[in-house]
Order: structure tokens, then sequence, then C-alpha cells
């Protein structure tokens, strides 16, 4: 989510190439350690990162992303995750 804004859980499963289940949990746990927000719209539940986190946490974050970003498995999954057909925002949840 760090770089990518809001996304949904369906677009999480297809990226990481995980079962729902598996992802859900891991986001539930992100979310109640106050790291994550969430928000249904329609069918589809949005994740974003918790905009109210403090400074050293973003930046423990953004320094994160700039470590893996250039490697495996994170550009795979980045990039499955841009090339996903008919992605929720993309495709039906205005």
């Amino acid at each position: 989510m760090q770089g990518e804004g809001e996304l949904c859980v369906c677009e999480l499963t297809h990226a990481l190439d995980l079962l729902q289940p598996r992802i859900s949990r891991h986001l539930a746990q992100l979310r109640e350690s106050g790291l994550v927000l969430d928000q249904r719209r329609g069918q589809w539940v949005y994740y974003r990162m918790n905009p109210q986190l403090p400074d050293w946490v973003n930046g423990v974050l953004a320094i994160s992303l700039v470590a893996v970003r250039a490697g495996e498995p994170y550009r795979t999954d980045l990039e499955r995750l841009h090339t996903m057909p008919n992605r929720p925002a993309q495709a039906c949840c205005a």
C-alpha cells in the first residue's frame, strides 16, 4: 500500500498471488495495530496506510520501500498489480 494509495483486497490477492483469507487475516492485524485503515465501498473493502502514523514510522516505511523496490518479489508483485485486468478502482467502483 505504501506508494500505491488505496488497494482493494482483490488487488492484493492478485498482486501477491495469495488466497483472500490469508490476505484478510494479515490486513486485520495491520488494522488492529493502527497501521492501515479500511473503508467499505459496495462489495469492495479498500485499505490504505493510516495518514496519522508518527513521522518515525513513515520514515521506516519509506526507507523499507526504497530498499525493496528494485528486488524480488516486490517487482513482480507490483507488475502483477499494475497489469491486473478489471481492477476495481478502474472498472466498477467510483
